[in-house]
């Protein structure tokens, strides 16, 4: 029978599902998965190594094909003729049809350096993509922390009920035996409806909280998941590790790649071409037929003199390192302020949980008293139950306090970059 009894039991706790548990790092991880945001990463590397690939093409031959008819009023000629020699003037109409191909031998590093400087691009726009989804840690906080609470005063008001309805067994023992008045028990019977409003409220605000949570980290969770309470720990620094300041060092680096590719645009450039065709007339102007004829050479180039246009591009490009070296100590000043903010949250919470523990306690003594005097019919329930409405908004307000200690702190390892 005792075997049957534990078989039983273990077929029961195989069919229960088990309760989910999700903690903040978890949350945290299934926002930087899911948010749409993130997939950009990716498409920004396929964009990049496209534009590479075409980069690279540029080293490949090009090949033109081009036919030309035209007609045209006069065509070139000998005045009066030469003693001696008769030839034919060209024909008016022309035809001609080429195929040319062109071979880039020497660029000067132009194509090296595009390569490098959209290498720096594609790190730039991923750092920013980092940036922005780690701004979503705020609103993981906001919402984890909200939900949390509410799963927290939960449990407090299921305990109050819970004493609640002891307290009322053991009035009916008094009741039924006429020591205590029936409206003791009416009393306590009515706070306990009461209560059940407020976890009815309790549990449509969860409901919500959660949804929020659940889109955000694109995951479907409901109120019958656990978030577990995190242990923050608040040692204090003067560091900055946000992404912030990653990118901030990609951007100057990236106007410093833009220097360089202006630089090698004023290299020479040295290319090999072929042409071949057919036309009418050929390369002899004065042959009136049709005939095949080929071409190949060294074209040469090479912009001596642009103006200063380089050196001002270069200038842009130093302003703009400038600005964005403003940017950054800006944004330093900026973060200080959010963690002192945040260090003063801290610290207030920390006094105020202090001072909560001391009203615990007192409003527990003081209960425990009214509790005896109810027993002994000594008090009414309306005074036990103003007494117990006491403890338990002191409890209340402490755990609302902790949960603002523990977003306070959690705000505080964003702003940090912890």
């Amino acid at each position: 029978m005792k075997a049957v009894s534990v078989f039983l039991i273990g077929l029961m706790s195989l069919s229960l599902p088990a309760q989910q548990m999700l903690t903040l790092e978890e949350v945290y991880s299934l926002a930087e998965k899911n948010y749409p945001l993130g997939k950009q990463i990716g498409l920004i590397d396929e964009k990049t190594a496209a534009e590479i690939e075409i980069l690279e093409k540029e080293k490949l031959p090009k090949l033109n094909l081009k036919a030309q008819a035209s007609y045209q009023s006069d065509v070139t000629g000998l005045p009066g003729g030469l003693p001696g020699l008769n030839f034919d003037s060209p024909n008016k109409d022309q035809y001609r049809a080429t195929i040319e191909a062109d071979q880039l031998i020497y660029d000067g590093g132009s194509v090296a350096a595009n390569t490098k400087l959209k290498k720096a691009e594609m790190e730039t726009n991923r750092q920013q993509v980092i940036v922005d989804l780690y701004q979503l840690k705020y609103r993981v906080n906001q919402y984890y922390f909200s939900a949390l609470l509410l799963q927290q005063q939960k449990e407090l008001l299921i305990s109050k009920r819970k004493l609640l309805t002891e307290k009322l067994r053991e009035l009916e023992s008094g009741i039924k035996h006429g020591a205590v008045l029936p409206a003791n028990g009416q009393l306590i019977n009515a706070e306990i409806l009461k209560l059940d409003q407020q976890l009815t409220q309790i549990d449509f605000d969860s409901k919500k909280a959660y949804q929020k949570l659940s889109l955000l980290i694109m995951t479907d969770i409901d109120s019958s998941t656990v978030l577990e309470e995190p242990a923050m720990f608040y040692g204090g620094t003067e560091e900055i590790n946000r992404p912030e300041m990653k990118l901030f060092d990609l951007q100057e680096n990236q106007l410093e790649t833009s220097k360089d590719v202006i630089s090698k645009s004023l290299f020479p450039k040295i290319s090999g071409f072929a042409q071949a065709g057919y036309g009418n007339p050929g390369l002899n102007m004065l042959d009136n037929s049709f005939k095949d004829f080929y071409m190949v050479g060294i074209r040469f180039n090479w912009n001596l003199f642009d103006w200063g246009a380089s050196e001002k591009k270069k200038q842009s490009a130093d302003i703009s390192k400038q600005i964005v070296r403003s940017q950054k100590e800006s944004f330093v000043v900026n973060n200080r302020i959010e963690q002192k903010e945040a260090e003063n949250d801290i610290l207030k919470y920390e006094e105020m949980i202090k001072g909560d523990d001391g009203i615990i306690s007192l409003r527990e003594e003081v209960l425990k008293s009214k509790a005896a005097q109810l027993k002994y019919g000594t008090i009414t329930s309306s005074e036990y139950i103003t007494e117990l409405d006491n403890l338990y908004e002191a409890k209340i307000n402490q755990q609302l306090h902790k949960t603002q200690l523990s977003l306070s702190i959690a705000n505080y390892r964003v702003i940090a970059g912890e």
